[in-house]
């Protein structure tokens, strides 16, 4: 039998010698991953256990901006999960700062609500206010307050509810290296604010270098500052990469909201490159340019309101005494191909597992 030789090929990939076997078998990994990601959201996977829902209870949003589409998204779903077990919500918006968040917690403590949930920002940048509420026992369950899914007993929090960034991340990459053929020219936009942003920015560049594709640029600027700084930023980093810079992956849709006029003003079409691809959180201004072909191609989404029905549990089960119930919900690459299902039409991931049900049937409701 004659033997093959698989080391004579060899494919380029940036500074990187890939035998042409390893480089089939990365692009074959790397599609399995994108096509497990895109595929329906059918099953519940959640909890099917758990107390009956407290009565009377009053809660407090805290909310870092909500001229953020996911904090937006992850809002309306705990207003609906309060309303089906009759709770009282108060939302307080930061409006993007620092200082709005701070102020915005010391008006929570005020209100002596039941349990307050922290909405986009990190827990550890309100570490004093948090321990204030920790030492009063009131129950704090959180939206992306840290990079990992669970309890942070640092600072208090009962369970931080989130995808699995790393994932979310991974699977950015991942798209941006099939859709270039294995060559991606890449820049990187994230916040250094938030832990959760640095770690999944830094995991795309892991992923993308790895697979042998070019990081140009790692960029930090300030997701508060998207609209100012977006446009005259995009003209710089065209003027300085030109067509190298293929894909842009952001950890963030935000990123994306004000980079079309810049992009266009120079004549790329709407589908043209840089492609962007943000890893979250499916805003639903990310779904309409999907849906249109304009200056963006692929939001990794989470389901955000599947996300505050998940809080509103966590906050239930802590006021009950119980653990956190565990779970990790689903993500979803959303793409111009599956726009339209998994709540699609409704410009944000909501998938068809029935969660609501599931979680009226834990409260009994």
């Amino acid at each position: 039998m004659k033997r093959r030789n698989f080391l004579t090929a060899t494919v380029a990939l940036g500074s990187v010698f890939i035998s042409a076997p390893a480089f089939a078998d990365a692009m074959a990994d790397a599609k399995a991953i994108v096509e497990k990601y895109a595929s329906k959201v059918e099953k519940w996977d959640g909890p099917t256990t758990g107390p009956k829902a407290a009565t009377g209870k009053s809660i407090v949003v805290v909310a870092a901006d909500m001229k953020n589409g996911g904090i937006l998204g992850v809002t309306t779903g705990i207003e609906e999960a309060a309303k089906a077990v009759g709770w009282k919500v108060t939302v307080l918006d930061s409006a993007g700062s620092i200082d709005g968040r701070t102020a915005a917690f010391g008006q929570a403590m005020t209100l002596k609500p039941d349990g307050i949930i922290i909405n986009g920002f990190d827990a550890v940048e309100q570490k004093p206010a948090m321990e204030a509420a920790k030492a009063a026992k009131i129950p704090m369950v959180a939206w992306h307050a840290a990079p990992n899914v669970g309890p942070v007993p640092d600072v208090g929090v009962f369970a931080n509810v989130t995808t699995d960034a790393m994932e979310v991340s991974k699977a950015a990459a991942n798209w941006a290296y099939v859709d270039a053929g294995g060559k991606p020219g890449v820049v990187i936009f994230t916040d250094s604010t938030y832990a959760i942003a640095i770690a999944k920015a830094d995991r795309m560049k892991q992923e993308i270098e790895k697979l042998g594709g070019t990081v140009l640029e790692y960029v930090d600027t300030p997701i508060a500052e998207t609209s100012q700084r977006m446009p005259q930023l995009t003209t710089t980093l065209l003027q300085k990469y030109g067509a190298k810079w293929t894909y842009s992956l952001a950890i963030n849709d935000i990123y994306f909201d004000f980079m079309g006029p810049s992009l266009a003003a120079v004549g790329i079409a709407g589908d043209g490159a840089p492609k962007s691809v943000a890893a979250g959180d499916g805003s639903e201004g990310a779904y309409q340019r999907i849906r249109a072909k304009q200056y963006q191609v692929v939001t990794v989404a989470e389901p955000l309101n599947l996300q505050g029905w998940q809080l509103i549990d966590e906050l239930n089960r802590a006021f009950a005494g119980q653990n956190w119930s565990g779970y990790v919900s689903p993500l979803h690459v959303v793409t111009s191909a599956n726009v339209e299902f998994d709540g699609g039409p409704k410009n944000s991931f909501d998938p068809g597992n029935g969660y609501r049900d599931a979680y009226k049937k834990i409260w009994g409701k």
